[in-house]
């Protein structure tokens, strides 16, 4: 119980603070994110491009272990994990408060779990995030990207968004280590704490998913 409550409550203060604390929204917000969705990239800082990219990035780590963990959940963890892709942390924090601690894997896996287990997954996650942050930070304008994150509410609470994204994985990281039958308490905690690149590292060396007869009734 202590743990949805924290977890609600960080979801709520999340949501005020980005609507009510953070700093305003330009009038050009729109039209950034359609050109850094869209990939028209000129004349925008390299830091932010690579920042929004990376910020989809970050739900397909999750993924990698959001689905596995719905298998045994009352709730559509595809549903948290798709708007994800959209809200971040704004759409993973209630699917956190509201999931069941889950270390066992009933059934076997279909074909998109296959991929989402496959280490190859994560080996081409490693690959595009080292990319886009080479890029970010090899071209990148520190001084606009403070400037911007100051008095940009989309800057600013994407930035955010990204910090929460990091700290939250040790919630799932613990129960899929368990479903591995993964125990080195020295692991958990030193891949829980390396920002971003320890999620990635965790992909590409976690050994496969155990499949067994026991067959649950599902919603992802």
């Amino acid at each position: 119980m202590v743990r949805k409550i924290t977890f609600g409550v960080l979801w709520l203060g999340l949501i005020i603070y980005a609507f009510f604390f953070a700093p305003p929204t330009q009038p050009d917000t729109f039209e950034l994110i359609k050109n850094l969705s869209t990939g028209q990239w000129q004349g925008i800082n390299p830091l932010v491009v690579a920042l929004f990219n990376v910020m989809g990035i970050w739900p397909m780590i999750y993924g990698c272990l959001i689905f596995i963990d719905g298998r045994g959940q009352k709730i559509p963890a595809w549903f948290f994990a798709s708007v994800s892709f959209g809200v971040g942390a704004f759409a993973l924090l209630p699917y956190l408060a509201l999931r069941e601690p889950n270390q066992k894997f009933p059934g076997s896996k279909n074909a998109f779990l296959k991929i989402l287990d496959c280490r190859l997954t994560g080996i081409a996650l490693v690959i595009g995030t080292v990319i886009l942050i080479a890029y970010g930070v090899g071209q990148g304008d520190w001084g606009n990207f403070i400037e911007q994150w100051q008095t940009s509410r989309f800057i600013h609470v994407m930035s955010l968004d990204f910090c929460l994204l990091c700290l939250l994985f040790p919630t799932l990281l613990e129960d899929d280590m368990a479903r591995r039958e993964i125990k080195n308490p020295q692991l958990f905690w030193l891949l829980g704490l390396i920002p971003l690149f320890g999620p990635l590292i965790y992909l590409c060396i976690r050994p496969p998913l155990k499949e067994t007869g026991d067959e649950l009734t599902i919603k992802n």
